[in-house]
Order: structure tokens, then sequence, then C-alpha cells
């Protein structure tokens, strides 16, 4: 009867050891797959100079994905949105500029185009992310503290929505996860066991600024919703939406307006002329550069106390046709000034 139980205990480790060296093999191919589809973003953004006055320009560290053999990479809005150069690094050590086409900065997604073609782009697959379930295995690939390339393992730890609707889609959705995610891999490809795109890392949770478990990706269904499947306007700015009790200290002469904390150069931005903050500060909790321009209407639709209305000022630039003039309020120095600009050729 031990002898028995000996062998069926060894039977059930060796079974174990073969599973483990299988699941081993599919992670070692799946990598070597989607390698090549990962890239390294490294951005230059002027901001302001720690404990100095003035802007200078710092550089920026993030991870992308090739989605066409064209020279499309899907990466997070954060890392690119008010930057002003943009490089991208290939696997084997090639670097191309690329310039931002299209952001939805609240679904922290953005587009990038390679100003040059590279012979023998190996664009990723976008996978179906509503078909993804929790305890699903999941690979992370991308550049955290700069260590290019790097491979996280995990699971789909939750899946969580947002409270409001975005650009008129009621479920916006992002995964969270245990595969280690740290600086440098935002807009990295979260991958299924497939190899498939089903998410672009956003953010993580931390207290200590390194990873701590938890992460979260934007899914890959919202990233098509958003900005394959139409037009998604990058203004090159990063603002902050002023309400209540921050609106009266900025004497906003309505219920909201939008700070503009950074400008990119070489964007519809600077196409406008639009004054960027130079003073940083906290407010309320808030961390904000001030001493910009406040943004008041867009397009003709004014900026209230709701996102909903930012979704529409989106919508309604991305429905510009290439040479079509285009405006905005702004409060600036306690005056109310229109600016106007003419939409760029993508």
């Amino acid at each position: 009867m031990k002898r028995i139980s000996i062998s069926l205990l060894l039977l059930a480790g060796i079974q174990c050891f073969a599973a483990a060296q299988a699941q081993a093999q599919q992670l070692r191919d799946m990598f070597s797959k989607t390698n090549p589809s990962v890239v390294v973003v490294r951005t230059v953004e002027r901001r302001v100079a720690p404990q100095a006055q003035g802007l200078v320009s710092l550089p920026g560290l993030g991870s992308g994905v090739v989605i066409s053999t064209d020279g499309k990479i899907l990466t997070a809005a954060h890392v690119v949105q008010a930057a002003d150069q943009i490089e991208i690094e290939f696997e084997d050590g090639q670097k191309v500029r690329a310039q931002v086409t299209a952001s939805y900065p609240r679904a922290d997604i953005a587009i990038l185009q390679l100003d040059f073609p590279r012979p023998g782009l190996v664009p990723a697959k976008l996978g179906d992310s509503e078909s993804v379930q929790v305890g699903d295995d999941v690979f992370v690939i991308g550049a955290p503290y700069g260590l290019s390339h790097s491979l996280t393992v995990g699971h789909i730890s939750g899946k969580h929505m947002s409270k409001e609707s975005i650009a008129g889609i009621s479920k916006v959705e992002v995964f969270q996860t245990d595969a280690a995610i740290n600086q440098g891999n935002s807009g990295g490809p979260m991958f299924n066991m497939a190899g498939e795109v089903i998410g672009i890392v956003s953010q993580i949770l931390t207290n200590s600024g390194g990873f701590q478990g938890v992460g979260f990706a934007v899914t890959s269904n919202v990233a098509r919703r958003l900005l394959l499947n139409r037009n998604s306007f990058w203004t090159g700015i990063d603002g902050y939406l002023l309400t209540n009790e921050l609106a009266r200290i900025f004497n906003v002469p309505q219920s909201a307006g939008v700070l503009v904390m950074r400008a990119a150069d070489n964007s519809p931005a600077s196409d406008l002329k639009l004054i960027a903050g130079t003073i940083p500060t906290n407010i309320g909790g808030a961390d904000l550069v001030v001493g910009g321009d406040i943004i008041l209407e867009v397009a003709g639709i004014p900026i209230v106390d709701d996102w909903k209305t930012l979704d529409e000022m989106q919508t309604a630039l991305g429905s510009l046709k290439t040479g079509e003039k285009y405006s905005l309020k702004v409060l600036r120095a306690g005056m109310v000034v229109e600016l106007s600009a003419y939409v760029r050729a993508k």
C-alpha cells in the first residue's frame, strides 16, 4: 500500500513538473514572438526645474507596442501628451523619431506615428479584452527603470469599470494585475498567453514609488474604440480641470475651466499660441503648475463642471477636417481672449 502511495506521489510530481516545463516553454515562445513588437518610448518635455526658476527640458521614459506595418504605435497618453520630442527605440537599438497623431488623456491612451518607415516592422495583434477573465495568465514587456524588453508575469487580478461614460461608451474597463509594473512600463503592452495585446499599462498604486502588487492597464477594446475606430484629436495640452473652490480661487468667470499646465512644442497647443504654466504649487492637495492660460470654451462648447462636456469637445475636434479653422476662448491675465488655428494634416 505504501509503495502504491509513493508511486502515485511520484507520478503526480512528474506530471506537475511536466506541466510547469510546458508552461515555461509556452512563455519563452510567446516572449520570442511578441518582443520584436515592443518599443521603448523616450521623450523630452519642458518642466519646471526642481528648486529652480523657469523651465528646463527633461527626459522621460515609457514603453509602447507596434500595431501596424506603417509605423503606428500604441502607448499611454501621459507618457507623450505634452512631449516636445519623441524617439522610439527598437529591439536592435535603432532609434526613429515619432509624432502623436491621436490621444485620449481621460483613458490614458495615445497613438504615435513613426516619422520614417522602418522595414520589417512586426506589429502585435490586438486581442478581444472582453473575453479576458479574472485569474487569466498574462505577461508584460516594457522598460522598467530603463531596462528595455524586460518580462514580468502575473494574472488578471480584477476588472474595473469607470463610474462615468467616456465618449458615449458606457463601460470603460481597466484590468488590475499582479504582474510587476514600474516606472518605464507605462504604455507597454499586456499580453495574453496567445500573444495578443489585451491591455496598455497605465499606472500603479504605490506608496514607495515602486511596484507593490497593484498595477492597472487600459483594455485593448477601449483603445480600439477610442483611437482606432474614430478620430481622437491630440491637443498637446497637459491640463487640469478647475471646478468649485479652485475655479473661484483662479477667478474663472464660469463654473469651470481647464488650467494649461504644459503645452508641447509643434502641437495644436503651440499653433494656438497657448501659454502654459511656469510656477509649481499645491492648492487643496492638487499639484498644479500655474501662471498659464485657463481654457473657457472649445469649438463653441463652454467648459462646465462635467467630464461629459470634455468628451463632447474631443468629439467636436475629432470631426474637424484638415485645414479647417477652429477656435477657443481662454482667460489670460484677467481678460477673455479668443485664439484660433487650422487643423494640421495627419
